[in-house]
């Protein structure tokens, strides 16, 4: 089967509708991506089945409708090769989303992405989280931000809910030891400005390992001190 018909019909699978315009521009993605990776690491994930499910629609497994408002401002903070930013935009072309990668070979795939799906408010950056987090401009910026990143989610969150505006969110897309994690994150969260109110486990069609998205609601700016200089998260996590 092509991607495509795969991306389709796992979609389908999933309780996903596509439009025909969507699956088209899920499809350039995908080609695109497979492309540059030949000269540039962008992803151990190349065969179609496998980035339709693992890539595509383990994005989509993020979006809540009541979260995501029309308009709303998105930023992706250590997207890669644009997961899941990407796949939110192709699905709802409104929003305005902001792919932040400290990588500029990646920034430039993701350039290329959006000029040839023809996108319009989609912005990139290319920094370390540490700093942009620090910048006025971005800083308690944004509606959402979503990580797909491997980092542990108490680092994920020093990164991320800077970037939040009180009463926004901040979505991470975890693996199998998201329960743990979140447990270690707890403190971490509240001394951030932020509060769980959501954890969705989530079954990827076809595939047997245990995934989750974590919604973390902004209900206080971040105290000034974070997040911490480049590098200090990792070694000594709050």
């Amino acid at each position: 089967m092509i991607f495509r018909d795969i991306l389709a019909q796992s979609a389908n699978e999933y309780g996903l509708q596509l439009t025909e315009k969507q699956v088209e521009d899920f499809t350039s993605y995908f080609e695109t991506l497979v492309e540059w990776n030949e000269k540039v690491n962008l992803t151990a994930i190349t065969a179609p089945q496998d980035v339709a499910i693992k890539h595509m629609i383990d994005s989509l497994s993020c979006y809540d409708e009541e979260i995501f408002k029309t308009g709303a401002t998105i930023i992706d903070v250590g997207t890669g090769a644009g997961f899941p930013g990407l796949p939110l935009k192709i699905f709802r072309p409104d929003i305005k989303l902001t792919l932040f990668d400290s990588l500029n070979k990646r920034i430039l795939f993701l350039q290329a992405v959006a000029e040839q799906l023809g996108m319009n408010d989609i912005n990139f950056v290319h920094s370390r989280a540490e700093d942009g987090g620090k910048n006025k401009q971005l800083r308690e910026q944004y509606d959402i931000a979503v990580s797909r990143a491997v980092a542990r989610l108490t680092v994920l969150c020093e990164w991320c809910l800077p970037f939040v505006a009180v009463g926004g969110f901040f979505i991470a897309l975890k693996g199998s030891k998201y329960s743990q994690e979140l447990d270690e994150a707890k403190g971490a969260i509240r001394l951030l400005g932020g509060e769980v109110v959501k954890v969705q486990k989530i079954k990827l069609p076809g595939i047997d390992d245990v995934r989750a998205v974590i919604y973390i609601k902004k209900i206080k700016k971040t105290p000034p001190a974070y997040p911490r200089r480049p590098g200090t998260a990792e070694k000594n996590p709050l």
